[in-house]
């Protein structure tokens, strides 16, 4: 069991860094024009003492809830220290949500002020922002908002730093996460300083991290795993943080940080080798990797472009990973840890260990986490230090999310084997029954179906149709002619094939039907963390699965 110790909290450990390392340099900020803006300790906790100065002098009632409203950037990392200094509790909001949700989750949460800091689309975002709400723009933040608030440097000017030590109990409320929401309306998870000090201190034991580590912060830090790995790290470590500048200077990013931690999603992990596999056909690829000298050089040069050349634990999560991208990535000397976890455990669950071979799992439960199988769903439950004090102001979905004895309901299948690793087998809730009363648990499927260089994302369906299909949605160049889509459907046809032949038969797939249409976050197919909205491609596509499979093809182009 990790034990949680008061100089484990958030602000304990700003104050430490602040009073034993303050000019070592601990974030770089791009901030255009190839120009950087280094960070160092003393300049994180000034800035963050007097805008807690501000905060406070506001007169909002202690515990009110602040929201922060931008891509990742080091003033992100430094509000949230503001909030917790002044007394006030943190709701991070995605920074690809339409004004709805931005209202939704403002509104929910009660908050009394927003930062607003890089955005995408802010013109049709702002009217998500009540017209009366106190905002403050961290620099870069969009010209138009800028306009309309306040700024955080003028305020930082302005106001004098908070003296002292300001201390938060581990019981007291830190922030409010918001559920990128696969299955509806996103629900608030709340932790304390307590479950998040634990988290961090799990973390460090589960994958060692060291003030001599950097990472690249480039998920969300609205989601609960940027929030614990990179956020929660960074204070625990003294590690240091560079931030990417934009998708398209993303590869310059990283090769820039030259990360000794790198953890992703899959859908960027299948990127990365799909970009590999353009340059060099897999069969090439292959045999160099197979001739000893040759081969070593191979995988110092692919990993130094892709800027991973110093990376000592990579990491996956926030979805399954097919088990033939875990063994490629190896084979090129990069293996992958995968991670299981969620935004009501502090993503703090499972994890193969670095240095052992345990692909096709999660590894063991986390220490300091107990695991366990409901013998009657097959679902994996789970308890530990770091759950969740409940949903924000709904005590009845709070009750339902645990068992009468304190266990965490996950929603997914699990099992454990011999040597103490946990297999996710699936999706309770995503599993469906096929017209000939067969269930069919889609998650092993998609991993295979995904796999294919042409495919973006997919997703397998079929609730009362006679065999389940698979929805594909292709990369924009997968069908740029006519020569291309001949080439794509004898390619799917083949595929379909080979995943046919290793499912059992009421799994098989009737057809694939391949949409033009991209699955986007802006488009509502897709959370901000990539992963499918099944409710929403099932209310899209549903009506025409019928249609689609009487065509009588194994491949179907459709819109």
């Amino acid at each position: 069991m990790v034990e949680i110790s008061g100089e484990s909290l958030a602000l304990q450990r700003l104050y430490h860094w602040e009073r034993t390392a303050p000019q070592r340099v601990i974030l770089t900020q791009p901030v255009g024009g190839g120009q950087l803006q280094h960070f160092t300790w003393a300049q994180v906790a000034d800035q963050a003492r007097r805008m807690a100065t501000w905060l406070q002098g506001q007169g909002f009632e202690p515990g009110s809830r602040i929201g922060i409203f931008s891509k990742n950037c080091a003033w992100w990392l430094i509000s949230d220290l503001a909030i917790w200094m002044a007394g006030h509790v943190s709701v991070p909001l995605y920074p690809t949500l339409a004004a709805d949700s931005i209202r939704l989750i403002l509104d929910h949460s009660e908050a009394r002020a927003c930062f607003i800091g890089k955005l995408d689309g802010w013109t049709s975002m702002v009217r998500g922002i009540p017209e009366d709400m106190p905002c403050v723009c961290f620099p870069l933040a969009p010209a138009d908002a800028v306009n309309r608030y306040e700024s955080w440097d003028a305020i930082c000017a302005g106001t004098l730093p908070m003296q002292g030590e300001v201390q938060r109990r581990a019981d007291e409320l830190a922030t409010v996460i918001y559920t990128s929401g696969t299955t509806g309306r996103p629900k608030g998870v709340m932790h304390s300083f307590g479950t998040l000090a634990w988290a961090a201190q799990a973390g460090k034991k589960q994958v060692p991290r060291f003030e001599t580590d950097r990472v690249l912060s480039y998920l969300p830090l609205a989601h609960v795993a940027e929030r614990v790995l990179v956020e929660q790290g960074w204070l625990a470590t003294g590690m240091h943080i560079y931030f990417a500048e934009s998708l398209e200077t993303f590869a310059v990013d990283l090769v820039r940080a030259r990360p000794t931690l790198f953890f992703s999603v899959p859908r960027l992990w299948v990127k990365f080798q799909q970009g590999v596999l353009a340059r060099m056909p897999a069969e090439r690829l292959d045999l160099l990797l197979r001739i000893p000298l040759v081969g070593g050089v191979v995988r110092k040069k692919i990993l130094g472009a892709l800027g991973l050349d110093q990376c000592r634990v990579a990491g996956g999560g926030a979805a399954p990973m097919p088990l033939a991208l875990l063994q490629w990535y190896r084979r090129i000397g990069l293996p992958i840890n995968e991670a299981y976890g969620m935004t009501e455990n502090l993503a703090v669950s499972h994890c193969t260990v670095p240095g052992k071979n345990q692909e096709g799992t999660v590894g063991p439960a986390s220490e300091g986490v107990e695991a366990r199988v409901d013998p009657a769903t097959g679902e994996l439950q789970m308890r530990s230090p770091g759950l969740m004090l409940g949903y924000y102001k709904d005590p009845e979905l709070t009750r339902e999310a645990f068992t009468e004895d304190g266990w965490l309901h996950t929603g997914d299948k699990g099992e454990v084997d011999a040597q103490g690793c946990w297999r996710i087998t699936g999706r309770i809730k995503d599993q469906f029954k096929t017209g000939k009363g067969k269930y069919v648990a889609p998650a092993h499927i998609e991993d295979r179906l995904c796999m294919h260089p042409a495919i973006e994302t997919c997703m397998v369906a079929g609730a009362n149709l006679s065999q389940p299909l698979g929805l594909v949605s292709l990369l924009p160049t997968a069908h740029a002619n006519e020569a291309a889509r001949q080439q794509l459907e004898a390619q799917m046809r083949g595929h379909l094939d080979d995943i046919n032949a290793r499912l059992d038969p009421h799994e098989q797939l009737d057809c694939l039907v391949l949409l033009k249409i991209p699955w986007t976050v802006e488009n509502g197919f897709l959370t901000p963390t990539l992963k499918v909205k099944r409710a929403s491609v099932e209310e899209a596509y549903g009506p025409r699965f019928e249609e689609w499979v009487q065509q009588g093809s194994k491949v179907v182009f459709a819109d």
